[in-house]
């Protein structure tokens, strides 16, 4: 680790500390004497990395990351590949992620779900508009601003499509996962997508997930079933039928996202007091 730190001094960014560990990668934040700014900088080793990763998931996240340009989805900064085998992915620093959000301050009020909700799916509009799609999304790919921007990051499994694309590699996490994933039928990315930021969206205003992940087996079943909402709650009946919506069994009944950005519920103006 040492040697990594100091390849990277040579390159003019000390490192702080390592903030972030993925299953081939780990996150660093640095001081950047070239950005004047603190930044993020992803270190893979493609020599500990299966062959899959390396010749495929890693280029084609480094082909994203190099294409996007939008204020909600990271930056990249540089890529930088040493010939030991090392790379580097310097990136925008964010303050936090949804996750460590939800879990530090419990479930959001419906308008600052929204609030960050439409900015996801901004982001998510332009993505599939450019035919990427991510299919890793989860509350943890959610980086926050100090000023609470949303960056969607991690392009780990993102993929450029070609327009009739169904995919039928096995992606993210189970609890994020739509019925189709888990069954492994080949599926159409941009509805995986769909669901997962119902999953989020859930989480959000909820406070927990969906369904009960615990058996992955049964969960189709569950999924099924359809989603429910807790009792003790009061919610906006706009934002319980985008919810259903989104966690629709079949993702034929999906709907895209632009039928999402138009939906009642985001388009309310947000009650500053929800």
């Amino acid at each position: 680790m040492f040697a990594v730190n100091q390849l990277l001094k040579d390159l003019g960014y000390n490192v702080v500390r390592t903030i972030g560990e993925g299953t081939f990668s780990k996150v660093k934040l640095a001081t950047s004497q070239k950005y004047h700014r603190d930044v993020a900088i992803k270190v893979v080793d493609r020599r500990e990395a299966p062959e899959i990763y390396s010749t495929k998931l890693l280029p084609r996240e480094l082909e994203i990351l190099r294409t996007v340009n939008h204020p909600n989805v990271i930056a990249a900064y540089e890529f930088i590949a040493v010939s030991n085998g090392l790379h580097f992915i310097v990136m925008e620093l964010c303050f936090t992620d949804l996750l460590k959000v939800i879990e530090d301050n419990g479930r959001l009020t419906e308008a600052k779900a929204k609030s960050l909700f439409q900015q996801i799916v901004c982001a998510m509009s332009y993505l599939h508009h450019n035919q990427i799609v991510h299919r890793d999304l989860k509350c943890e790919n959610i980086l926050l601003t100090e000023d609470h921007k949303v960056k969607i990051t991690d392009f780990n499994f993102g993929k450029l499509l070609d327009s009739t694309d169904l995919s039928t590699t096995y992606c993210g996490s189970v609890a994020y996962a739509s019925p189709e994933v888990l069954q492994g039928i080949p599926y159409d990315p941009k509805k995986y997508d769909i669901w997962s930021i119902g999953v989020i969206l859930y989480m959000m205003v909820i406070g927990t997930f969906p369904f009960d992940d615990s058996n992955i087996t049964a969960l189709p079943e569950l999924q099924e079933k359809g989603v429910e909402f807790p009792k003790d709650l009061t919610l906006d009946k706009k934002y319980e039928n985008l919810i259903k919506a989104l966690l629709e069994y079949s993702p034929h009944q999906r709907p895209d996202i632009g039928a999402v950005l138009v939906h009642s519920w985001l388009e309310e103006p947000i009650n500053q007091a929800g």
